[in-house]
């Protein structure tokens, strides 16, 4: 059962006791990403997690590290545009070490001026090998262009001009202001006593005292169609198509999932069918849906050499075509419901997703939907609801492309709007 509580200071807590397990997955959960800084300080969030690891007062980098490995436990942590998560995972023996690291990385990191400026050269390498991935760098021009002028578009790293204005009291000003207990979740999931891990969860946290929330207003990421390629020297070209899509907790979003499924979302979908199987045009062919509290994106992604670009758009927008026309059988519904659920339902047997889902739930939403609730959500969804979602989401007139690699005479806006199948 998911149990969710608040610390004597405001904290909030979502506990899930799992007897029949023998880990303990715990995470720390705060509503900060890059969606949060202003433009002069891009990249800031995750840099501030890359310091986290850094040192503490009571601990060295290195005594982090090795008191972790030394009970075989796993930490890391991430950073996204709406949150920002630092977790660990240990066998139930070893959990008070890891809550002893982990709080005191995150309540006493000594944010040290030679280690930022250290840590900084690692994440300028971190810019530069992703800025070499034309195959990653793909999506994140795709945002930018389509949300020019909200910080949604900006890269989560941040730019090598602003993460070089970071020191020691910029740290400090941001970590104090945006780390906060009325916007942190502690998640925990696993082998536990409620009421022991209640207490020690207080013990470690209830005494933290963060800044009064500023008054903020919340940017609205305005969606602004284009068109946009960038010269790369590599042999493919890397292609993404892209359409407004619904926010994270929109009505539809079981709709948009299961659609996206059978569309793009795995190897017995209909573009790695058509494009790679039976085509032989690309190695990696997909959908997907970024998602978020205002808004969202359906993104259609390939990778192919140059020559090859017109035919892959004109068969995706065939494809775009023929489920406009044709729709979702109630039989392949009903299949790909079947295999969203049985991942579900495998992947919540770990305290890992547990402690994810339950985590990301509380911060985002505010309250935990029970596997029963979800699973119901989907099996209600029928051939109609899909129907609708199809013809709301291609919407030619709101579509975008963006293709980064060897693009020498590619004109992107004439491939696309000139292919056979598009409306």
């Amino acid at each position: 059962m998911v149990t969710i509580h608040r610390l004597r200071n405001g904290v909030t807590v979502v506990l899930e006791e799992i007897p029949y397990v023998r880990s303990i997955a715990f995470g720390i959960w705060v509503k900060n990403g890059s969606l949060d800084e202003p433009q002069q300080l891009g990249g800031i969030s995750h840099f501030l997690e890359h310091m986290m690891f850094k040192g503490t007062q009571n601990r060295t980098a290195r005594e982090i590290a090795e008191e972790m490995d030394g009970v075989g436990g796993q930490i890391n942590a991430y950073t996204t545009k709406e949150y920002t998560v630092y977790h660990t995972r240990t066998l139930d023996t070893h959990f008070e070490t890891a809550l002893d690291v982990l709080s005191d990385m995150f309540l006493h990191s000594r944010f040290a001026q030679q280690d930022i400026q250290r840590e900084r050269n690692v994440i300028m390498e971190e810019i530069n090998l992703y800025e070499d991935s034309a195959e990653d760098l793909v999506h994140e021009e795709l945002q930018r262009m389509v949300w020019p002028e909200s910080s949604l578009g900006r890269p989560i790293l941040g730019t090598v001009d602003s993460i070089s204005t970071f020191d020691q009291e910029v740290m400090r000003q941001y970590w104090n202001s945006h780390y906060r207990p009325d916007n942190t979740v502690l998640s925990v999931a696993g082998n536990f006593a409620f009421d022991d891990m209640l207490e020690r969860l207080e013990r470690a946290f209830g005494a933290w005292q963060g800044e009064a929330a500023a008054k903020q207003e919340a940017e609205k990421a305005v969606y602004t169609p284009g068109f946009s390629t960038m010269q790369k020297e590599t042999e493919q070209v890397h292609l993404l198509l892209a359409f407004p899509a619904i926010p994270r907790e929109h009505p539809q979003k079981h709709c948009y999932t299961i659609f996206n499924t059978i569309f793009g979302g795995g190897m017995s979908s209909v573009l790695f069918q058509k494009i790679r199987e039976e085509h032989g045009l690309t190695y990696s062919v997909y959908s997907y849906l970024a998602q978020y509290s205002q808004t969202g994106l359906f993104a259609i992604y390939a990778g192919m050499a140059p020559g090859q670009i017109q035919t892959v758009i004109d068969l995706i927008f065939r494809e775009i075509k023929a489920q406009k026309e044709r729709g979702i059988s109630a039989k392949l519904l009903k299949k790909t419901k079947e295999q969203l659920i049985s991942n579900f339902i495998i992947g919540n047997e770990s305290t890992m997703n547990r402690m994810t889902g339950n985590g990301g739930a509380v911060l985002l939403r505010g309250s935990v939907k029970t596997p029963e609730e979800i699973i119901a959500e989907v099996e209600r969804i029928t051939p109609e609801d899909l129907e609708q979602v199809i013809d709301t989401l291609f919407d030619s007139t709101k579509l975008s492309a963006c293709a980064v690699g060897n693009t020498k005479g590619i004109c992107l806006e004439e491939l696309v709007k000139n292919n056979k199948y598009m409306d």
